[in-house]
């Protein structure tokens, strides 16, 4: 009766070990996930803050008068996704078009590769030429994309992602932070326009959606 008694207070112990092992992984992820949310969120405030202020702000005067917040799809972490990256030290530079005659001098700094619900896709990321040699945007990426959204639920023209060179062969693509080019708010704006290339075959719905005038 002991030995029967004693199987089963190891049956116990077992299983209560096991549940706090699932118990505190369970937890890790909600804090993980949790920490996500609140950064997309934090992009949203200064966002917003940034075209309420008309100093930083690319809306027209009368539009930047009654505006409270930019529209934003729902944060959704499916969309946060660490990419392998590969570095293309050999790219030449080249001229990207833009919504105006000038043209922006470019190159490609390295190419993203990851997954969205299991289905794999990559995407160019650029480095400007003339940005570069400036002090604070020595380190700066640029990631211009377009996706099954657009002319719909987000711009017509695509949206960008900015990013900072990463020390490894990986980087953080979170589309939760992709935003409209300044020329969706104003027309006297010259933006890039996304290369064919970056067209994803799925909708991101992520980010900031089109603009709607209140």
């Amino acid at each position: 009766m002991k030995l029967v008694n004693l199987f089963f207070l190891l049956v116990l112990l077992g299983c209560n070990g096991e549940k706090k092992y699932h118990d505190l992984a369970e937890h890790n992820l909600e804090q993980v996930a949790s920490k996500a949310i609140e950064d997309i969120l934090e992009f949203q405030r200064e966002l917003n803050k940034e075209y309420k202020d008309p100093e930083t702000s690319p809306l027209y005067d009368k539009d930047r008068k009654n505006f409270k917040s930019l529209d934003f799809f729902k944060p959704d972490t499916t969309f946060r996704v660490a990419a392998k990256f590969v570095r293309t030290p050999d790219a030449l530079p080249f001229y990207m078009p833009t919504t105006t005659s000038r043209k922006s001098t470019e190159a490609v700094y390295g190419i993203a590769y990851f997954k969205i619900n299991g289905k794999d896709y990559q995407l160019e990321i650029y480095q400007n030429q003339e940005l570069m040699l400036q002090e604070k945007y020595r380190d700066y990426l640029f990631l211009p994309f377009s996706d099954k959204t657009n002319g719909n639920e987000s711009y017509s023209g695509g949206r960008y992602i900015d990013l900072t060179i990463p020390e490894g062969d990986s980087i953080l693509l979170d589309f939760n932070k992709a935003y409209n080019p300044y020329c969706a708010y104003n027309k006297k704006y010259s933006c890039p326009i996304v290369p064919k290339i970056n067209t994803l075959d799925v909708a991101i719905r992520a980010g900031v959606k089109a603009f709607k005038k209140h």
